[in-house]
């Protein structure tokens, strides 16, 4: 009520923030430091950061969105100063069967693309006090997750299998190196669609959640189909009931699309069709970019985990590639991520529209999109079509139906059983995923997104 009543004077103009402090409860004000428009909150109040948005019209008021705010406040009053303790042996004999028991319990938001769920995210992460905490996106996570067991198996002395014991284990010391340096972690888009994450993940965040680990995640599909139609789905399913017993599941989901709302796209950054015309001007562009900020054109080999990386045209943190080095050549998230580490600006020429048989280029082109949005890099590219209809191919025509049918022979699968309706064979993450991908490039064109992490 004291900081209703603070916002109150403020927008009667009885009250300017200039002197630092409310006058009613003496919290500091504060400024927000990225967009301007944002405007100035009272420090640490979601709620009313929240209103203020509204009020300046910078978004419009959703009672999905509202809700989840006042979740999110909730937990970040909890998590102030928030230290994980792993319980005693007669903790964890009590709170057996009792869920989370009396640990804070975090939150999983899912809802449709562009409902808010990573702006909501964000702002929560930028306001709540906790001293280790970690904001990321879950395929970045799950990539170090595996670095890390593989480094442990690596220290490990060799022998037979039939030798080994719980000693090499690598998922609780992973665990531990993980809880050691995160107390709450945050998570952009949860989603399962490799299955050597699916195996792990329920004995990884058993552990993760005993040490007291909070999670806060958004996802565009709720806990229950979450890897759905997944190969050996059955060993995953146990992992959903952990998740939501120490997670808070909250929809936003209000059908809308904000980022297709009121911002214009410019019409520079992505040009189709591809002609010479539209690669001469994306050159033109990165030429014109390169010389504003006096920068040698030359290539640069990045180097990480063993490996090496070559990109041929760099200029300053400002890269060209074609879509065949970066999509249809066997690169992972950590390639995508190194890319989004090392440069603010990417340009991608020639980006096919993707069929059902280029399934394997359509997840490396939804996952670098995921990726370079994450970490704020602007993209500039050249495609064969228009956004909308760049996954339009992906759909299943009766000739992928006919070629699924001979591989579900080959491989003794039944039609009509669970296993046929794999996403191999249906296509259906890709599809699910390309929804998210497109929306984000439409928010990646416009002025603000591309002034928000990129000036002359």
């Amino acid at each position: 009520n004291y900081l209703k009543m603070a916002v109150l004077l403020r927008r009667l103009g009885l009250f300017q923030p200039s002197s630092g402090y409310c006058p009613l409860c003496l919290l500091p004000w504060r400024s927000y430091s990225g967009d301007a428009a944002l405007g100035p909150v009272l420090s640490g109040d979601l709620v009313v950061w929240y209103d203020q948005m509204v009020e300046a019209g910078t978004i419009q008021e959703d009672k999905h969105q509202r809700r989840v705010v006042w979740s999110l406040q909730k937990l970040q009053r909890k998590l102030k100063g928030y230290k994980h303790r792993e319980p005693s042996l007669l903790q964890k004999f009590l709170s057996r069967g009792r869920g989370s028991g009396s640990r804070v319990k975090g939150l999983y938001m899912w809802g449709s693309v562009g409902s808010g769920k990573t702006m909501l995210m964000d702002r929560f992460y930028e306001l709540v006090e906790v001293e280790k905490k970690r904001r990321m996106h879950f395929n970045e996570f799950m990539q170090q997750v595996h670095t890390r067991v593989h480094e442990f198996k690596l220290s490990l002395p060799r022998v037979k299998a039939s030798e080994r014991s719980s000693v090499h284990d690598p998922i609780p010391p992973v665990a531990k190196s993980i809880t050691d340096e995160t107390h709450l972690l945050c998570f952009d888009e949860f989603q399962v669609t490799d299955i050597a994450d699916a195996m792990i993940l329920r004995r990884l965040f058993t552990h993760l959640f005993e040490k007291g680990l909070v999670v806060v995640a958004t996802s565009n599909r709720p806990p229950e189909e979450l890897y759905k139609n997944g190969l050996q789905r059955s060993n995953f399913i146990p992992f959903i009931p952990i998740l939501k017993n120490h997670c808070l599941v909250l929809p936003l989901d209000s059908g809308i699309d904000y980022r297709k709302i009121g911002l214009q796209p410019r019409d520079d950054l992505y040009l189709w069709p591809n002609t010479v015309e539209s690669n001469r001007q994306l050159d033109t562009l990165f030429s014109t970019m390169a010389s504003e900020k006096g920068l040698k054109v030359k290539s640069k080999t990045l180097n990480f985990l063993g490996r090496k990386l070559r990109v041929s045209k760099t200029a300053g943190r400002i890269a060209m590639f074609s879509f065949t080095e970066l999509c249809e050549k066997p690169l992972s998230s950590a390639d995508y991520l190194q890319i989004a580490e090392n440069f603010d600006v990417v340009f991608i020429k020639d980006i096919s529209q993707l069929s059902f048989n280029q399934r394997g280029a359509a997840r490396r082109l939804i996952s670098l999109i995921d990726t370079l949005y994450d970490n704020q890099v602007c993209l500039v590219c050249s495609a064969e079509v228009d956004q909308e209809d760049l996954f339009q191919g992906i759909q299943l025509t009766s000739k992928d139906i006919e070629d699924n049918q001979i591989l579900m022979d080959d491989l003794g699968i039944a039609e009509g059983s669970d296993e046929s309706a794999a996403s191999i064979f249906t296509g259906e993450e890709e599809i699910f995923a390309s929804q998210r991908a497109v929306s984000r490039l439409t928010e990646m064109q416009t002025e603000v997104y591309w002034n928000s992490c990129y000036s002359i």
